[in-house]
């Protein structure tokens, strides 16, 4: 078997990783001042040095900013700021699979309004071909999940708002990650890919036509349907295994 030397972090990245857990907790928010190197590596007991090099890390990230003769500030909120301060909430481990599924429902429903508006015919075409892609995967057994996830970043893309689409990856895999174990319910019924396939044809030819509110209206179909099989009928928090 190929194991992997287990390696201690070194005490800067604890310090990259204390920030970060404060930022999503929101407890430091875009503008806070942080502490000086001496004041923080008093509070943490660890020597300025390291101190120093957490800040280099958290520049380079984009998520403090150094102002000479001033001071170290957490950045203020632009659009890169935003999508990576998701991830970083996202990645704390903290939101339940509901919240999140709630949080996708919020942003797709109006991405498929959008892109019923914007999409053009080279939009239709990729949709069409993932459709199809997943229809084939049904039919050979398999249950066609990477199709599903290309179509829906499809019509991300098809909004033609970039921001939506950065936020839609990140909700993505942070949602795969969390509803892996969901799916072992959801794929309990046989016949669910079939019926996945046909909500997502309804979503695509509600866009092809343009109708802004009828492409909303079947993307939350959908996505609601996912969340009642996954997390039942009296709406728990966590997936129902």
């Amino acid at each position: 078997m190929d194991f992997k030397p287990i390696r201690t972090k070194k005490i800067y990245e604890e310090i990259v990783e204390q920030i970060k857990a404060l930022i999503a907790d929101g407890k430091l928010k875009p503008g806070d001042k942080l502490m000086s190197e001496r004041e923080l590596a008093e509070k943490m007991q660890v020597g300025r040095s390291a101190v120093r090099e957490a800040f280099r890390a958290l520049e380079a990230m984009k998520i403090i900013e150094i102002r000479p003769g001033e001071g170290t500030y957490i950045r203020e909120a632009s659009a890169d700021f935003i999508i990576d301060a998701l991830t970083l909430v996202l990645n704390a481990g903290k939101e339940t699979a509901r919240e999140l599924m709630e949080l996708r429902k919020i942003l797709e429903v109006e991405c498929a309004g959008l892109a019923a508006k914007r999409r053009t015919e080279k939009d239709l075409y990729s949709m069409k071909r993932a459709l199809q892609q997943m229809e084939r995967d049904i039919e050979e057994g398999n249950l066609g999940e990477q199709a599903d996830l290309l179509f829906h970043y499809l019509v991300a893309k098809a909004s033609g708002n970039a921001m939506v689409l950065r936020l839609m990856t990140t909700i993505s895999d942070a949602m795969n990650h969390i509803m892996r174990k969901a799916r072992s319910k959801l794929y309990r019924d046989p016949a669910l890919p079939s019926k996945l396939l046909e909500q997502h044809w309804v979503i695509y030819k509600a866009i092809k036509e343009k109708d802004f509110a009828k492409a909303q209206k079947a993307m939350y179909e959908h996505l609601d349907n996912i969340e009642k099989g996954a997390f039942g009928p009296n709406g728990e928090k966590e997936p129902v295994i």
